[in-house]
């Protein structure tokens, strides 16, 4: 039998950066908030591993442009070092590529700098298209239409293809044909990318201090009222509350283990229903030294051979060892995900066999990450199913009875699937809670 048994001001559901910025600055205004989290950590889906005397970020990891971020203002605050690596939005150029062909041969500078120049080409072409494209129509639908317009030879626009279908990938997880068109709308960088040493996580921490967080503590059910008031439900208790922040993920919202009652109306719950969570896992392969060039900041290969593990990053700087990233994106993803890692490694490490030969040596270590698997995400982030508009971020985080406030990085449209999308979607359920416009340095001042 469930006893009431304390009341706050608001409840906030999910210790990741969205609900630790709501908590934070809720608590900072004098509100008596509590958070509770399933997880036995904070940070949700920024996770940084530590093993060995390793850092791992195993979920989020860059920023995504520093320029005018709120993100980058905390994490200076609180004293992250970070490091510059501008590639993490899977850009065709701009820092050093090395590719390589179908035939694992890796291609002049000059006819990678025409492939880049390509890819720019289309780029542009693709823009008019999408701002023109009927509604319900994929993103390989408008790449095709963008394509057919160039009127290029076979080859020169299959290369394009496959790599405008790896960014989609890499981008949100995704399969081409089930992103929306207008799903890498907001695919924009401002300013340096960078990354984090020490641990993305640090962020999460920092924002927690001072809270009153209870860990391994799920919520089962969020109660909400159109006379005003919440009651949130774990196990064995329930609390009362006069506003509710919720942001467990996409994943989690959609499933049979998180209740909301009364159910979401529309148009919000349409809009829940035209999001989806993905299919996206890290690949880390640590090694003895380094195989590949010093000045390169990614590998890509082309071709049919890249179907699944195309793209590498060169981490090294941030890992303190040589170190390569890959990505299992979308269908690949989906197919590794009850592989052993032994046998995850083997399949990448076959790939880059083929362009560097049998004799680079073995990795020393390595982790595959398991989103899909994890009960409290459900994957890694959200994207755009065909049909949805950008506009459905937004209409997710509409205030339900004054009471009842969605945040987290699928409500955020400007920059979803990113810790400054989870970090925008908390301040905002901040200020609509306390009905008045707060600094956002407030968070860390």
């Amino acid at each position: 039998m469930t006893q009431h048994t304390e009341r706050f001001d608001t409840i906030v559901v999910g210790a990741g950066i969205a609900g630790l910025t709501a908590a934070r600055l809720l608590a900072r205004a004098g509100q008596r908030v509590v958070v509770f989290e399933a997880r036995d950590r904070v940070g949700g889906r920024v996770h940084s591993e530590r093993v060995a005397g390793r850092v791992t970020d195993l979920g989020a990891s860059w920023i995504h442009g520093i320029t005018d971020s709120p993100v980058h203002v905390a994490t200076q605050a609180l004293g992250m070092p970070d490091v510059e690596f501008t590639m993490g939005s899977f850009q065709a150029g701009g820092k050093p590529v090395a590719y390589y062909g179908p035939d694992a041969v890796r291609l002049s500078d000059a006819a990678a700098e025409s492939f880049i120049a390509d890819v720019a080409a289309c780029d542009a072409r693709l823009a008019d298209v999408i701002a023109g494209i009927a509604h319900g129509c994929s993103y390989a639908d408008a790449v095709e239409e963008a394509l057919a317009e160039l009127g290029w030879h076979a080859d020169r626009a299959e290369r394009v293809r496959e790599y405008l279908r790896h960014r989609t990938e890499e981008q949100y997880g995704a399969w081409i044909d089930d992103l929306d068109a207008h799903g890498l709308d907001d695919d924009a960088v401002e300013g340096d990318e960078v990354v984090f040493p020490q641990g993305y996580d640090r962020l999460a921490s920092g924002l927690a201090a001072g809270l009153d967080i209870r860990r391994e503590t799920p919520v089962s059910a969020v109660t909400w009222a159109t006379n005003g008031g919440v009651t949130v439900r774990t196990s064995g208790n329930e609390y009362a509350a006069d506003h509710a922040v919720v942001t467990v993920p996409v994943g989690v919202l959609k499933s049979d283990a998180f209740v909301i009652d009364p159910p979401l109306p529309d148009p919000v719950a349409g809009a829940l229903d035209r999001l989806e969570m993905n299919a996206f896992e890290k690949v880390f392969l640590r090694f003895p030294e380094r195989f590949w060039d010093e000045n390169v900041a990614a590998i890509r290969r082309q071709g049919e051979a890249g179907s699944w593990w195309h793209s590498w990053y060169d981490v090294t700087a941030a890992h303190g060892e040589p170190t390569l990233l890959t990505f299992a994106a979308g269908p690949c993803a989906r197919v590794i995900r009850d592989w052993p890692e032994g046998q995850v490694v083997d399949s990448v490490m076959g790939a880059l066999r083929e362009i560097f030969g049998d004799a680079i040596p073995a990795p020393v270590a390595s982790h595959v990450t398991h989103w899909q698997d994890d009960p409290w995400s459900r994957g890694s982030y959200a994207y755009m199913t065909v049909g949805s508009v950008p506009a459905d971020h937004e209409v997710l985080a509409t205030p339900l009875g004054g009471v009842l406030h969605l945040a987290g990085e699928a409500t955020w449209e400007d920059d979803p699937a990113t810790v400054t999308a989870a970090l925008g979607s908390g301040h905002r359920a901040a200020e609509r809670i306390l009905g008045t416009e707060i600094p956002i340095d407030r968070l860390v001042a």
